[in-house]
Parts: structure tokens; sequence; C-alpha cells
């Protein structure tokens, strides 16, 4: 079994939007949505259990929440927003959207209290230094080594707090307190148009406040994850931010076009920085033409998301710069992953598919775990970029 580090998870958003505990197994929550309408009711694919099963003792466990863009905002991107949120004073997801950034800000504040109850009941630990990381790592080393097979209880999964889309940061000035509480990486927005930036399904620059928040992020050390980034303000925003950028959650426009994917020339630029890119396990990212609702066997393979790893690579020159991603969970269940993907543990079995492609034992492992597991120990306050520098 390989261990696994996973750049993107919203386990909290699941639980306080869906009443998933996420302590319970996934068979037990499936159960308890039996009969529910929505998408992925029934159908979850993973809770701390699961992971623990699959050992993906290392995630990027998100805070979620959107707000509806200002009036102003709405002006300024109007000729160039495609599908954007706002449909005049309408909400489009309730599990997702709030009326303005304080109320959203206290939606992710919840998250970060779920987390924080987490911890304290000993399910999981905050990972805020590239030291925490290491000692993560390394507890679950040995105990895929020794302790599974000893009948030893698995260890804390450890988690980097991240936001998905920065609507939660109300000003600026507000930065280094979510630093503060645990906030190591986080995107600038999500769907449409946040405060900071354009999101997919559109594109635009950076506000001016957007700006200003790349600014402070570069300052404190917060990690720039540029998915769900429009392209210009993608290109704006790495001419500001001077450290190493992720994406936590992206594939190949190559393979599959929509503004959501990465482009070959952001991939040379995540690249060129030092930086990894988490394959995304949601099924219309990996081929083309997705159908939803349709007959579960006409999913994509895990064959079929081996080949965003083949471009990553062969784009890039090595194998470096690709990791997991797999946003399981993220307003889906398994009605829209690969075919073999029916709960979380069945990653181990993209290994196999990978190796069957040519992959080396110890590249497939950088892949499940070890890039990204270096950028972290690198970028994270106290890494070794740092200490360099």
């Amino acid at each position: 079994m390989r261990f696994i580090l996973d750049a993107h998870l919203d386990l909290a958003w699941n639980a306080m939007s869906f009443d998933r505990d996420q302590t319970l197994p996934v068979e037990t929550l499936r159960a308890r949505e039996a009969g529910m309408t929505g998408a992925g009711r029934g159908k979850c694919t993973t809770s701390l259990p699961e992971m623990r099963r699959a050992a993906a003792g290392i995630c990027l466990a998100t805070l979620l929440a959107r707000a509806l863009p200002a009036s102003g905002l709405q002006a300024a991107y109007a000729e160039s927003t495609v599908g954007s949120r706002q449909r005049g004073e309408l909400i489009l997801r309730e599990d997702l959207d709030f009326a303005n950034q304080t109320i959203c800000c206290a939606a992710a504040q919840a998250q970060l209290a779920y987390y924080r109850m987490l911890e304290y009941d000993g399910e999981l630990r905050f990972l805020r230094t590239a030291q925490d990381v290491a000692q993560s790592a390394e507890e679950w080393r040995k105990w895929l080594q020794e302790g599974a097979a000893a009948g030893e209880s698995a260890p804390r999964i450890g988690i980097i707090l991240s936001m998905e889309g920065a609507d939660p940061i109300r000003t600026v000035d507000e930065t280094p307190k979510w630093f503060e509480n645990g906030l190591r990486t986080a995107c600038l927005a999500h769907y449409g148009p946040s405060a900071y930036a354009m999101g997919t399904g559109g594109d635009g620059p950076l506000t001016p406040a957007g700006v200003e928040l790349v600014k402070e992020f570069d300052r404190l050390g917060i990690l720039l994850d540029l998915v769900h980034t429009g392209d210009t303000a993608i290109e704006q925003a790495l001419a500001l931010y001077t450290r190493p950028v992720f994406v936590s959650h992206g594939n190949c426009r190559a393979l599959v076009p929509h503004d959501r994917q990465l482009s070959d020339h952001q991939i040379r630029q995540i690249a060129a920085r030092d930086g990894v890119i988490g394959v995304v396990l949601d099924a219309w990212m990996i081929i083309k033409d997705f159908a939803r609702g349709g007959d579960r066997s006409q999913n994509p393979t895990l064959e079929h998301l081996a080949l965003h790893v083949d471009h990553i690579c062969q784009l890039t020159g090595s194998s470096r710069h690709v990791g997991i991603g797999s946003d399981l969970d993220g307003g889906f269940g398994n009605e829209q992953t690969p075919v073999e993907v029916t709960s979380f543990a069945n990653l181990q079995q993209f290994g196999d598919i990978l190796s069957r492609r040519g992959y080396a034992d110890d590249t497939i492992d950088s892949i499940y775990h070890g890039n990204f597991l270096r950028f972290f120990l690198e970028n994270l306050p106290g890494g070794s970029r740092e200490t360099v520098a």
C-alpha cells in the first residue's frame, strides 16, 4: 500500500453543508442518505476512516464558502463572465453561496471550528510548519512499514489548512489573523468573480484588492494555489508573487478543453516555479463530453486519468510536478468518478495503472505523495527553502 498525500479534500464543507459525520465509514454515511436527492447523495466516497484505509495520511483540507459579488464587481465583469454565479439577487448554491463576505466568513469559521473539534477528539492534527509535515509523514511511513501488520491503529490524519476561494477573507488586513489560525494555502476565487479575482467560468484581472491580497500572501508565506483562477488573473498573480506556486486540483486543457483546466503554458509556468499539480478525479475533467447522470459504465477510467499525468510529465520533462488532488466528494459522489473508484480506498489502484504504463516504483511514490511532500517541506514555515533564504 502506498502513502497518499491528497492536495484537495472538502472535508468540513461536506460535514457542515451535507451533515456528513466525517468520523463514520462511508457505508454508514451512504445508508443515512438513502432516498435523499441531490448530487452525490448516498454515493459519497470519503471520510476519515476511509482515508485511513487508503493510507491517505496527509491532505489539504479546505475552507469553502463563497460570497456573491458586490454590484460594482458584477458590472466590471459583465462583458467577460460566462456562467457567473450572479443572477440579480439569486443565490445559486444554497450549500455554498452567501449574501456577503461577512456571512461567508462566518461559514468558513464554522468549518474551521469543525476541524479544531476533530483535532481535539484525536481524529486529525493541524500541520502548520514543515516540521509538522515531516513528523506526520514519518509517523505514517513507520506505521505502513511496521504498525499496520502488527495491528496498531493508524496515526492521526494530518491536515494543511487551505481555502478554496478567498471570499472568507473580508479585507486584506484580516489575512494575518487567518495565517495565525493555521491557513497555509489559498486560491483567489472559485466559480465566477470573487472580491479578488475572476474564477472559473470567465476571464478577467485581479481586482485592486486582489493585487494587495497576493502581495500579502507573499509576505506572510501563504502558498498561492492557482486553481479556479482566470487566465488573466493568473498572469498578474505570477508577476506579483515571488514564491513557488501550485495547483491543488486541476487537469489538462489540451485533453479536456475548458477554462477550469490548465493550459500547456500554465503547466510550464508552474513547473518553472517548482510547483506541483494535483490531478483530479472528477469525471468531466478527465474525458471530453462527459454526460452527467448517465450510465456509470460510461465514466472515464483510471487509464484516462493517467493520460493527464503523462501530459504533465511530457510537458515539463519529468514526473517532479504532478501529484494527486482528488477533490473526491467535491460536490459529486461516485456517480462522477472513474469506474474503478467507488470509494477513496480505490485510489490505491492507480499505482498499478501507472506501473503498466512504464512508471518506475519510486516515480509512482512521488506522484502519490513525494512531490507534494517535497513542496510543503520546502515552502511551509521553517521549510528548507525558507531556511536557505
